[in-house]
């Protein structure tokens, strides 16, 4: 870009400029890079790619989910572990604590991975995730007691959640705001395809004889490990964290790989700049509101569906199986929000999910307190609950399932988005940990009322999300001060405005000077 063009847009926030100073799409006030949405994907194949690789780690988990479901069911599993087995007095709270393990593993590393990507990157933190998850892995196939298991799990958890919180961090930072839904959703699709993938891999496995029908799955998961882990080397370094660590130059010259484009392209340089002076503008917000917190020193820091088919009068085999399809629905409906996501916006996804996912839950918890008693003469009650526990699916996975990954990662400032995107990630395991533990006892000792307490819960996300939740697609990551309304005065506007009236003069003095020596 020149610096006529830029001395043009330095302090213009409404024509087309080289700073967003609004919340509306940045393809109503700037040449994009794209189409939005799912057209956009095929115009920024590089950014594709890189996004798609990262993703990896969602798969992780998901294979994880699969196969743990298939596998606490083996005969050759429970001859190994007897504690999970149904014969066994503790079998309840052992089978939960195996599942959970996970779970609590993911809390513990969601919880750190923010200071660590901050650290030393978002792609070497990637790195360190992977090795944990390895070493996890290799334990979890080379169990010989129970104990060994229980801590092999925790530490594969730990690597887990770190991947699950840097994989939609980094996706979100190195995506144009044209496509960063569609490039988000694959977090969710690649955890959905681990489960299908892991799911029917186990139930295959099952009809081995020996130990090998559960090690194989288990050891099968260090694959896109390995994958992910070599692969990463190859990424570029985000931008964001670039200019977070003053790399500008770097920075650039990863932007524009990103983009392919060259360096000197305007909606690079725009970027750039936008960048840059949201960088400058937190920090020099945080070193006015926290003058004695500017040591550098370091500060705080579910996806888990459930098939519920035996509630609904269907026998052992058919369960297996219908849980398969439930993972496979799932799976069709994340596919949908690659399209949908920038399409129509987080916002429409949100609200429309929630609404078909409490009218499944409450069409499915009538017909359960009507029918459960007597499933043997109302068959096809049972098939309709079925039907609508895969409708709840479907919605789930088109809406409630990538829209969460995508979010965090969208709505923090630079300064925080490392540590806010962990936190938020936390939530998500917390909450898994809770319905993991909850919703054994609550479907087997209250029927129909666990799909009350459910629809309830969805109702109130309905509610939530209409009042408290505003549209992100298309925004730029730069834009999202506008969008949640956190320019708390004119002051800090007329300081984001100097900010960004310096970094153009600084940059027009750069070229001038380039200019004379030539």
């Amino acid at each position: 870009m020149s610096k006529e063009i830029l001395k043009e847009g330095a302090m213009d926030g409404d024509n087309g400029q080289a700073f967003i100073h609004h919340s509306e799409a940045v393809w109503k006030h700037r040449e994009s890079y794209g189409p939005p949405g799912f057209k956009g994907v095929f115009m920024n194949s590089y950014a594709t790619l890189c996004a798609a690789f990262a993703a990896i780690g969602g798969m992780i988990f998901g294979y994880d989910q699969g196969v743990v479901s298939i596998v606490l069911v083996m005969d050759q599993f429970i001859a190994v572990f007897p504690q999970v087995s149904e014969k066994s007095s503790s079998a309840g709270f052992d089978k939960g604590l195996l599942t959970a393990m996970i779970e609590l593993g993911a809390l513990i590393g969601a919880l750190n991975q923010g200071w660590i990507a901050d650290k030393i990157s978002r792609k070497y933190s990637i790195i360190v995730a992977v090795v944990i998850f390895t070493v996890g892995s290799a334990l979890q196939t080379g169990s010989i007691s129970y104990a060994m298991l229980v801590v092999a799990r925790l530490i594969g958890g730990i690597g887990i959640g770190m991947l699950s919180m840097v994989a939609p961090l980094y996706i979100s930072e190195i995506s144009p705001p044209e496509i960063r839904g569609a490039l988000l959703v694959l977090e969710e699709l690649s955890i959905v395809t681990g489960i299908v993938i892991a799911y029917w891999i186990t139930y295959g496995t099952r009809y081995m004889g020996g130990e090998w029908a559960w090690r194989l799955p288990f050891l099968l998961q260090l694959l896109p490990g390995f994958i992910l882990g070599a692969g990463i080397l190859f990424l570029p370094f985000s931008p964001r964290w670039l200019v977070s660590k003053g790399r500008d130059e770097d920075a650039l010259q990863a932007l524009a790989k990103l983009r392919n484009l060259s360096t000197t392209d305007m909606r690079v340089q725009q970027e750039w700049f936008d960048i840059r002076a949201e960088v400058a503008f937190h920090r020099e917000t945080s070193a006015l509101r926290h003058p004695k917190l500017q040591d550098h020193s370091t500060a705080s820091r579910i996806k888990l569906e459930f098939a519920s088919f035996g509630t609904m009068g269907l026998n052992y085999s058919m369960q297996l199986i219908m849980s398969g399809v439930l993972n496979v629905t799932q799976l069709i409906g994340v596919m949908t929000s690659l399209w949908t996501m920038d399409r129509f916006g987080r916002r429409p996804l949100l609200l429309w999910g929630s609404f078909f996912m409490t009218i499944s839950h409450i069409i499915i918890a009538i017909l359960v307190g009507i029918f459960s008693s007597d499933w043997q003469h109302h068959k096809a009650a049972g098939w309709v609950s079925a039907a609508f526990l895969l409708f709840y699916m479907l919605s789930f996975g088109s809406a409630w399932g990538p829209v969460p990954w995508a979010m965090p990662s969208e709505i923090f400032p630079s300064s925080l988005r490392a540590k806010g995107v962990a936190l938020s990630t936390c939530s998500n395991w917390f909450n898994n940990f809770i319905i993991g533990l909850i919703t054994p006892p609550l479907v087997q000792n209250t029927g129909f009322g666990a799909y009350t307490f459910f629809a309830v819960f969805c109702l109130l996300s309905l509610v939530w999300t209409f009042y408290f939740v505003p549209e992100t697609s298309g925004r730029t990551l730069e834009a999202m001060d506008h969008v949640f309304k956190d320019i708390n005065s004119e002051e800090e506007e007329t300081r984001r405005k100097a900010i960004e009236s310096d970094l153009i003069g600084n940059h027009a003095s750069t070229v001038s000077r380039q200019e004379a020596k030539v």
